[in-house]
């Protein structure tokens, strides 16, 4: 009588035809997360390129842009309530409030902290980038930059860019002597996206594409090991010795791309 039990050949070939799906799998993972990281890195890039292109075409930064209005329409006749508000439709999703022309994106004086929303806005509204953005906060939030509501999300799942105008950033290595413009590079926070995201070879791997591969140096920078929010990523707080900390596998980091407008 043939017995019901499985043979040792027909459980090896089961077993290796697990480990080859489970390769397999593992593998394509793999793909997408590389794929994914190509992607930020093209979008750090473009978003670069983007600003000096509107630059050139309207003589100012986007968000700062004193005349905006005057291209795209006002999303209110009262300029105040026009930062602080969005009052427009689906169909009229080009509206916009006007910047102080200072040259810079973002001070919080006179309200115009809301320009760093608005640079994204008038980013898209020139045609420059993919994607709608509101303008204004997120609806409910303090000052809070959501991904594909107010800023652009990332390649990458839970991530997204964001603006800044500052003179420090104590979570990362940046002393920007005097105040200068950031963009951060990470997960959904309140205030900017620059939550842990990233493990430090992937960012090591885009700073090393896109400048250095110096976490403290150049224009792409990460955080000092003993950051209150993105600890490790790096393996000192001296800027001169800091490296990525590049054998460990957890998300670890985010990053900073310093532009120079």
């Amino acid at each position: 009588m043939r017995s019901s039990a499985f043979s040792l050949i027909e459980l090896s070939i089961v077993l290796v035809i697990l480990g080859l799906l489970t390769g397999g799998i593992l593998a394509g993972q793999s793909l997408i997360r590389a794929a994914e990281l190509r992607s930020v890195t093209t979008q750090s890039e473009r978003y670069l390129t983007t600003v000096y292109t509107f630059r050139d075409k309207y003589f100012t930064l986007p968000g700062d842009m004193a005349n905006a209005t005057q291209f795209w329409g006002a999303a209110s006749t009262n300029q105040t309530t026009c930062r602080t508000t969005d009052s427009r439709t689906l169909s009229d999703a080009k509206l916009t409030c006007d910047g102080n022309g200072n040259g810079t994106i973002g001070e919080s004086a006179g309200g115009y902290t809301f320009e760093r929303f608005r640079f994204w806005h008038h980013l898209a509204n020139a045609g420059l980038i993919e994607g709608s953005y509101s303008g204004i906060i997120d609806s409910g939030s303090t000052l809070d930059a959501t991904p594909n509501f107010n800023v652009p999300a990332a390649k990458i799942p839970n991530a997204g860019f964001s603006l800044q105008y500052s003179s420090t950033s104590p979570e990362f290595f940046s002393n920007f002597s005097g105040y200068s413009h950031v963009i951060y590079v990470g997960g959904e926070r309140a205030g900017n996206t620059y939550a842990p995201i990233f493990v430090p070879s992937e960012v090591w791997n885009i700073d090393t594409k896109l400048d250095d591969g110096n976490p403290a140096m150049g224009r792409i920078q990460s955080s000092p090991s003993t950051s209150a929010i993105i600890p490790n990523c790096t393996t000192s707080t001296d800027s001169a010795t800091a490296a990525y900390s590049l054998s460990l596998s957890d998300k670890l980091c985010a990053y900073t791309i310093i532009p120079g407008f």
